[in-house]
């Protein structure tokens, strides 16, 4: 179960809403009594656009401070495009940077003057941001920028606004369950939920964490812990 936050009267402004980690967030948000405002290309209760676009993003956080006069918590979590460097495009990969890094550092810079009193800024970067798989630049290389993204604004927002990031491991958002290896072979024991993602943003919103700030969690069921060696456990390593 989740601690019992009371958000009432808070606004939660969420970028990539519409399925996974930003609607479990969303909902979890919401059932805190806090006021809601997402986007996402595929559409959402409250605005649907696409964030790598300035003037959707323009639109859409006068769109907030219209509705609502401030805003509590920014959630910068919409997912950036994952191509390689054999498959991607020059514009492929700076429309990851445009979702990943940009449009998370112009939503603050929009809402900066109407940040409240205790604001938070949580920014969802991946275990990513520290290894990385074959063909995955453009996701991995977003990734890297939002965790450095975050100290940075930590500095800079210190005293307004509080900004951490989480890198989530594996996290399934499909509804799907993995037994055998897939979740033996994290030290957890299983692949993560949405919700644990979700519980540590709520977290890091609330007054709780208010000596947290500039940091990155790594939610991962450990796995960037586990050292492999070829071998060991079963691991065996075969050459291309």
């Amino acid at each position: 179960m989740m601690p019992d936050y009371d958000f009432s009267g808070k606004v939660a402004v969420i970028t990539g809403a519409s399925h996974g980690i930003g609607q479990c967030t969303a909902e979890m948000l919401r059932r805190s009594g806090a006021h809601v405002c997402t986007i996402d290309v595929n559409g959402s209760p409250y605005y649907k656009g696409d964030i790598a676009d300035k003037a959707v993003l323009e639109i859409f956080a006068e769109k907030v401070i219209a509705d609502y006069g401030h805003v509590d918590f920014l959630i910068n979590n919409a997912p950036p495009l994952s191509k390689g460097i054999s498959s991607a495009s020059y514009e492929d990969f700076m429309y990851a940077m445009q979702v990943g890094v940009t449009a998370p550092f112009y939503l603050s810079k929009l809402f900066q003057p109407h940040f409240a009193e205790h604001a938070a800024i949580v920014n969802i970067s991946s275990s990513r941001d520290r290894m990385s798989q074959p063909e995955t630049e453009s996701y991995t290389a977003a990734k890297g920028g939002i965790s450095a993204l975050t100290h940075a604004l930590a500095v800079s927002l210190a005293g307004k606004v509080r900004v951490n990031s989480i890198s989530p491991g594996w996290i399934d958002t499909g509804g799907n369950t993995y037994e055998g290896p897939d979740a033996v072979q994290q030290p957890a024991g299983r692949v993560g939920v949405p919700e644990d993602i979700a519980s540590m943003i709520l977290f890091l919103c609330s007054d709780q964490a208010g000596f947290i700030t500039g940091e990155n969690i790594c939610i991962d069921g450990g796995m960037t812990r586990l050292m492999i060696y070829h071998g060991d456990h079963g691991w065996t390593l075969t050459d291309k």
